[in-house]
């Protein structure tokens, strides 16, 4: 198979691009990057005939359907999402290839979910979201809501280190995802809270351990609710495992500092400068990131409790999960069509999704409360 990694010379696209390269049934693979230095290094460590480097400017939509055309599989790692992931879905479309990405940003995965019907027209499969979070959590959702005979409540949490990536594209989206309302889902319907409140403590697993969390933005509760029929609540919190970045980004926010696009970019760029500075300050995080879902419903009768958790380094979390998804789009392991979350039926098989994981040390837990 022929598969293009956008965004393939970047900290997560490089971790799916090594993944790749080492499989036998890909017959070519090409890093995709604005990046074209980095993608060459990459291509040179790699020192394979079938791997190749195209330029891209994913603002640029011919450029994406260049890059693009000719593949099996386009797997995006182009962030921030809300700014690329409804132009490169759409780029891959128009090229009439399967697509798959780790956008982690709502408002974009609800713009490509407006895309299903041209993308079923096509007989494209466009599977939005398979990363660390969502991506692997949303699997688990599923996972727990194939054991459950009644589904009622699914509660996604994260925990992140800023010490565990360094890219601008993550520092954008965390500024993002901590501004302004975001949505959830309550008594059976979206709903929009205030990013950075209901805070609670929740535990994941060693050496994370427990963190401080809150309600951002995110596209588990924009997607599980469609996909999983039947939910009462869905919610998504997450937080920084250092705390006084955690404070330092609700304050931000707050302050009205991040309500814009180009408000974003500069907060960003100030940001990603200071950090080496910042990270210092207070206690220093693990670069260590991490997952819980609670899963819970009814079976025969009576109340069930399932929970799933992971931990390990956010590019192994996030690049792993997108290199198995492109490779199971291209070996016809998803047969559903149009636009699609990784919990959607038809999508995600949850056994061999987990099962492709754990080869690559990647591990999720599950157990039963």
């Amino acid at each position: 198979m022929k598969i293009v990694v956008l965004g393939g010379a970047g900290d997560m696209g490089s971790r799916a691009v090594r993944d790749l390269a080492a499989q036998t049934d890909v017959s070519k693979l090409t890093i995709a990057d604005i990046q074209e230095v980095r993608a060459h290094k990459l291509a040179e460590e790699l020192n394979s005939p079938k791997v190749s480097v195209a330029r891209v400017d994913a603002t640029d939509p011919e450029s994406l359907k260049q890059a693009i055309s000719g593949h099996d599989v386009a797997a995006s790692a182009i962030g921030p999402f809300y700014k690329f992931e409804a132009p490169v879905a759409r780029a891959a479309i128009e090229a009439g290839v399967n697509y798959v990405s780790i956008c982690d940003d709502y408002d974009a995965a609800a713009k490509v979910l407006e895309m299903d019907e041209m993308a079923r027209e096509r007989g494209l499969r466009v599977l939005t979201g398979l990363g660390w979070t969502p991506g692997m959590t949303n699997v688990a959702a599923r996972k727990g809501a194939d054991q459950m005979d009644e589904t009622q409540e699914i509660n996604v949490a994260w925990a992140g280190s800023s010490a565990d990536s360094q890219g601008y594209a993550v520092v954008l989206h965390t500024i993002h995802i901590f501004t302004g309302l975001v949505p959830s889902f309550r008594d059976g319907k979206r709903i929009e809270v205030e990013a950075g409140t209901a805070g609670e403590v929740v535990s994941f697993p060693a050496p994370i351990e427990n963190v401080n969390v809150c309600h951002l933005g995110h596209p588990e509760p924009v997607t599980i609710p469609r996909f999983i029929k039947g939910l009462k609540v869905v919610t998504l919190k997450g937080g920084l495992t250092e705390p006084l970045l955690n404070k330092l980004a609700i304050a931000i926010a707050r302050m009205r500092l991040t309500n814009t696009r180009r408000k974003k970019d500069a907060v960003g760029r100030i940001i990603k400068t200071a950090l080496p500075v910042l990270e210092k300050l207070g206690k220093p995080g693990i670069p260590i990131s991490g997952l819980r879902v609670d899963v819970r419903g009814l079976y025969k009768g009576k109340p069930r409790h399932l929970v799933y958790k992971a931990a390990n380094h956010m590019n192994n979390l996030t690049g792993v999960p997108l290199a198995v998804g492109a490779l199971m789009l291209g070996r016809g392991q998803i047969q559903r069509k149009g636009v699609f979350a990784p919990e959607a039926e038809g999508a995600v098989d949850p056994a061999l999704f987990f099962a492709e994981l754990a080869e690559r040390g990647v591990f999720v837990s599950e157990q039963e409360l």
